[in-house]
C-alpha cells in the first residue's frame, strides 16, 4: 500500500491551512446559541476589525466571498441604479454579470487582462456624472485569474470626491496579504473570503459595512432573505448570528485571527510581498515570462506564461512528480498560463520548494540549463534573506 501523498496546495485558494487551526476546527461543536458560542463571536468581531482596518461592522457569512460580494451589491442598491463595473479578469467579469442579473445599468471599465484597471478612466466617468445618477463602482482589488493588482487607493480617493457613489471591493485575494486600510481609504463595501489570506478552509465570507453603506441599505428595494446585511447587524448586537453558522469553521477563524495577530499586520505583509518578489525574479531567471504588468503584481499569486509548451501538461507533471498544486489559465487562458499562489500560510521554505520544483522540471523538459536552474535558486534565497 503507497504511502498518502503529501499534497502541497500553491494556488489562490483554498490555501494551506495550520495545524493550530485544523485542530480547532477538529472540536466538538457546540450550540450556536449558547453563551459559549457568543463569546466566541465578539472575539472574533474584535479581531476581523483589526484585520480590516476599521470600525465598521464586519459580518460573517456561512457562504463564499461571492456570497459576500452579492449581499454587498442587493443591501446597498436598487433596480435600474447605474453603476460602474471594471473588469480586467475573471472575477471583475463576474460583478459586471451579477450586477446585470440585479437589474442594475452597468458602465463597464476594462482593461486587457493581465493589465490593471486605469484609475483615471474612473475618475473621468465620476467626474462627467453631474447628476450624480451613479451609485456604486463594483471592482477587484486583487484579480486573481491574472495576477494583477489594481490601485484601489487612486480609485477609491475619485469615488470619495465623487460623494454619492459608493465602493464595493472584491478583496478576497488582498485582504490579510496586503494593506488595505478601509477606515482610511474610506471603503464603503468590502468582501473577503476564509480559504484566502484568513488560512481557514472554505465556507465563510467577510463584509465590511460603512456607515454610508448602511444609509444606503435603508433605500434598497433588491430581493434578499438570506442574504439580507439588516438581519446579521441586529444579530451582531448580540454576538449571534440570524441562522445556523458553520460553528467550527467559527472555530478555525478564531485561531486563524489570533495567530494573524501574533505576527502583526506589517509583518504579514511584508512576507507576502517578499514571497512575490522572490516569485517573480525566480520566473525571469528561469527564462519565463510574467503574464501580469511587472508594476502590477499582486501579493498573492504569481502567473507565468508557458509560450511554446502546454501550461495545463507542465502543470500536470509538478503534480505527479512533485505532489504540488499549481493553478492553470481561465477561459482564453488555459493552457497558455500557469499560476503560483503564495497567499495565506506560505513560508519561505514552500516559495524555495515549488521554485525548486518548476526548474526541475524545465530543466527535464529541456527548457533550461542547469547553471540557469540554480541561479534561479540563488536568485530566490537573495529575496528571501530580507527582513
Amino acid at each position: 500500500m503507497a504511502i498518502q501523498q503529501k499534497l502541497s496546495l500553491m494556488i489562490p485558494g483554498p490555501t494551506p491551512v495550520p495545524e493550530r487551526v485544523l485542530q480547532a476546527l477538529s472540536r466538538h461543536p457546540i450550540g450556536h446559541r449558547s453563551k459559549e458560542f457568543q463569546d466566541l463571536v465578539e472575539s472574533t468581531s474584535k479581531n476581523l476589525q483589526w484585520l480590516h482596518q476599521t470600525q465598521n461592522d464586519v459580518l460573517t457569512i456561512t457562504g463564499s466571498g461571492t456570497a459576500a460580494m452579492e449581499a454587498g451589491i442587493i443591501n446597498t442598491l436598487s433596480k435600474g441604479d447605474k453603476v460602474i463595473c471594471g473588469e480586467n479578469g475573471k472575477f471583475g467579469e463576474r460583478w459586471v454579470k451579477v450586477a446585470k442579473e440585479f437589474g442594475l445599468e452597468v458602465i463597464k471599465i476594462d482593461s486587457p487582462w493581465g493589465t490593471p484597471l486605469d484609475p483615471e478612466a474612473f475618475k473621468k466617468v465620476l467626474d462627467e456624472d453631474k447628476q450624480k445618477e451613479i451609485k456604486a463602482v463594483i471592482l477587484t482589488h486583487s484579480e486573481t485569474s491574472t495576477g494583477v493588482i489594481n490601485d484601489l487607493e487612486t480609485i477609491s480617493s475619485y469615488i470619495r470626491e465623487h460623494s454619492t457613489a459608493l465602493s464595493i471591493v472584491d478583496c478576497v485575494t488582498s485582504l490579510g496579504a496586503c494593506n488595505v486600510p478601509i477606515d482610511e481609504w474610506e471603503l464603503d463595501i468590502v468582501a473577503s473570503g476564509s480559504q484566502k489570506g484568513y488560512m481557514i478552509p472554505p465556507g465563510l465570507s467577510f463584509i465590511s459595512m460603512s456607515q454610508k453603506a448602511w444609509e444606503a441599505a435603508e433605500k434598497s428595494n433588491l430581493p434578499k432573505f438570506y442574504l439580507n446585511l439588516k438581519s446579521y447587524k441586529k444579530s451582531l448586537l448580540s454576538n449571534s448570528n440570524p441562522y445556523t453558522p458553520a460553528v467550527n469553521l467559527i472555530f478555525a477563524l478564531d485561531e486563524s485571527l489570533k495567530m494573524m495577530r501574533e505576527e502583526g499586520l506589517h509583518n504579514i505583509f511584508f512576507r507576502h510581498n517578499k514571497h512575490k518578489l522572490a516569485m517573480c525574479n525566480a520566473v525571469k531567471a528561469l527564462n519565463l515570462k510574467l503574464f501580469a504588468d511587472e508594476n502590477y503584481l499582486s501579493p498573492s499569486i504569481t502567473a507565468i506564461k508557458t509560450e511554446g509548451m502546454d501550461a495545463e501538461e507542465f502543470r500536470k507533471k509538478i503534480k505527479n512528480n512533485f505532489d504540488i498544486l499549481l493553478a492553470g489559465g481561465q477561459d482564453h487562458l488555459k493552457g497558455k498560463i500557469f499560476r503560483v499562489g503564495h497567499l495565506g500560510y506560505v513560508n519561505d521554505r514552500d516559495i524555495i520548494t515549488v521554485v525548486s520544483s518548476i526548474s526541475k522540471t524545465l530543466l527535464d523538459l529541456g527548457r533550461i540549463t542547469s547553471q540557469e536552474a540554480g541561479e534561479a535558486l540563488v536568485v530566490v534565497s537573495k529575496y528571501l534573506e530580507k527582513n
